[in-house]
Parts: C-alpha cells; structure tokens; sequence
C-alpha cells in the first residue's frame, strides 16, 4: 500500500489561493452588493499570471457567480408572480452547497466545473 504524495508548499500554496477564489464568493452573503463577483475577480486578477491553478478555478468562481446574479435577477423579477420566490431559494441555496463543494474539491487537489454556469470569461 503506497502512502499518499503530500503537495509541494508551492502546491500547496496554489491550492490555498484557488480555494480562496470560490470562498471568497461567500462574501456575497454578507449583504455586500457583487461582493460575491468581486472577491473570486480581486483574487483572480493578483494572482493568475503567477498561479496557473487559480487561473483556471478564479474563471470558474467568476463565470459562476455572475451566472447566479443574473439567475437572482431574474427570480426578483419573478417573485412579482410568486415564482420567483422558489428561483430565489433555488439560487442561495444551490450557490452555497456549491460554493463548498468547490473550495473542498479544489484544496483535495482535483477539479471541479459549477453546474448551469454561462461561461462568459474565458
């Protein structure tokens, strides 16, 4: 039985930051307006061209997130026919299981794609 390869400190920190991009959206939740869209885009502007891990998982924390304001925009709209209350609940609650399960993926080393994302930064 071989015992498992432990990640580099540079791994490690790689890791760490492209964690960062996803929990980072969480802010979001703390009433800040696009808070969720500007914590994953700080992080992935300071560090894409050094980190090529938070590169690719700070597009996906970004594409997802601006997937959900515009799925939370639309379910305010709808709300106006009672709909958009169920889209609303949908969005928070989908957005955060999400979330973690993305920054726990990404800290273990593999890679996750968020489900219903518009990919509009590539």
């Amino acid at each position: 039985m071989e015992t498992p390869q432990l990640p580099s400190p540079e791994e490690k920190s790689e890791r760490t930051w492209a964690m960062l991009c996803h929990l980072s959206a969480l802010l979001g939740f703390l009433g800040i307006p696009l808070a969720n869209i500007a914590g994953p885009l700080v992080i992935w502007l300071i560090k894409k061209d050094q980190m090529p891990l938070v590169d690719v998982n700070g597009k996906e924390a970004l594409n997802f997130q601006i997937s959900l304001t515009i799925y939370a925009i639309v379910g305010a709209l709808l709300t106006f026919v009672l709909v958009g209350f169920l889209v609303l609940a949908a969005v928070f609650v989908g957005g955060l299981v999400c979330v973690i399960i993305a920054s726990v993926k990404v800290n273990n080393g593999e890679s996750y794609s968020y489900p219903f994302t518009i990919r509009l930064v590539k």
